[in-house]
């Protein structure tokens, strides 16, 4: 179903049909309070999505490719491993198209994303970690995680998103993210800028993007000791980027859209945090403050003209944090 926009009795009204019309076209923000110069640091306010994050997009897409190709029957179960965010997404699609779901997400994830995913009646499986701490999860308690959904989709015959494949993920970004960011800014686009967890976003936002200007630069943001986009050795697997930084490489990465990369130590991601705060008044989560540190960093770096923009994602909202 489609807005219902139109005049009834003189007067204009616009009424969306259901939450999943009010997935994507976030506003695009210019930190200048933050960052006066060099150049212009602006950001995607994805915590505006009905979700509370980007990953509503690619939870969308996902939901609705797989419904038109026949691999996801109507009403049929939906099954996901989750860092948090991909689950809430998929909570408000599954809500409204009436699939029921079940998430496995580590309990080392906040668990105001478990709160939020049940709220929207989702059952959230959560798995007990076996190698890192609250608020720091790493490859291995992803891997259980995995586990325990793969052995819930064997029992059930539930549809697996498997976001970490699903190439409807990056193509959710191609379609959306990057038209987006170039419209509001007017094609003006020097730089891009982002964490990486499934991909996804990096990917396909900046195909779209090096599409339009071959010569926009596109970076991968990476929590400090566990660099592997970078290649070199993981000597921090914890860190606060909870859903990105795992430690490896994942498949929907593509490695011939990369210019570089931007590493943020969680001192710097603990300080943007605030600073997004109080200069511009965003309560964001810990992704975020990471893309507006390395964007910053790369802005002040000389390796663009002086008067750049640089475009980063605003992930979520700190309301998904404890």
């Amino acid at each position: 179903m489609s807005t219902i926009d139109g005049v009834i009795d003189g007067v204009h009204n616009e009424v969306k049909a259901s939450a999943l019309e009010l997935i994507g076209n976030t506003p695009l923000v210019a930190l200048d309070r933050l960052h006066p110069g060099p150049g212009r640091l602006l950001v995607k306010c994805e915590f505006m999505n009905p979700g509370a994050s980007l990953k509503d997009r690619s939870s969308l897409h996902m939901i609705q490719d797989a419904r038109a190709e026949g691999r996801l029957a109507p009403g049929a179960p939906v099954v996901e491993i989750t860092s948090g965010n991909q689950g809430c997404g998929l909570a408000v699609v599954c809500a409204v198209l009436g699939h029921p779901l079940t998430l496995t997400m580590s309990a080392g994830n906040s668990v105001q994303r478990a709160l939020h995913m049940e709220a929207l009646g989702a059952r959230c499986v959560r798995v007990p970690q076996v190698e890192g701490r609250y608020g720091s999860v790493t490859f291995a308690d992803v891997e259980v995680c995995e586990k325990e959904g793969h052995k819930i989709v064997e029992e059930t015959g539930a549809f697996l998103v498997n976001q970490f494949h699903n190439p409807s993920n990056s193509l959710s970004h191609y379609k959306m993210m990057g038209p987006e960011i170039w419209r509001q800014t007017g094609g003006r686009v020097d730089g891009f800028v982002a964490t990486m967890g499934t991909g996804g976003v990096f990917t396909g936002t900046s195909r779209f993007l090096k599409e339009q200007n071959k010569d926009v630069k596109t970076y991968v943001v990476e929590p400090a000791g566990a660099e592997v986009i970078k290649g070199d050795a993981i000597t921090k697997p914890l860190h606060l980027l909870q859903g990105s930084g795992y430690g490896y490489v994942p498949s929907l990465f593509d490695r011939s859209l990369l210019d570089g990369t931007l590493a943020v130590t969680d001192e710097e991601t603990l300080e943007y945090r605030r600073l997004i705060g109080e200069k511009e008044g965003l309560f964001v989560g810990y992704t975020s403050a990471a893309n507006v540190a390395a964007a910053a960093r790369l802005l002040r770096s000389g390796q663009l003209p002086p008067d750049a923009w640089v475009v980063t994602i605003l992930c979520d909202t700190g309301l998904k944090y404890c």
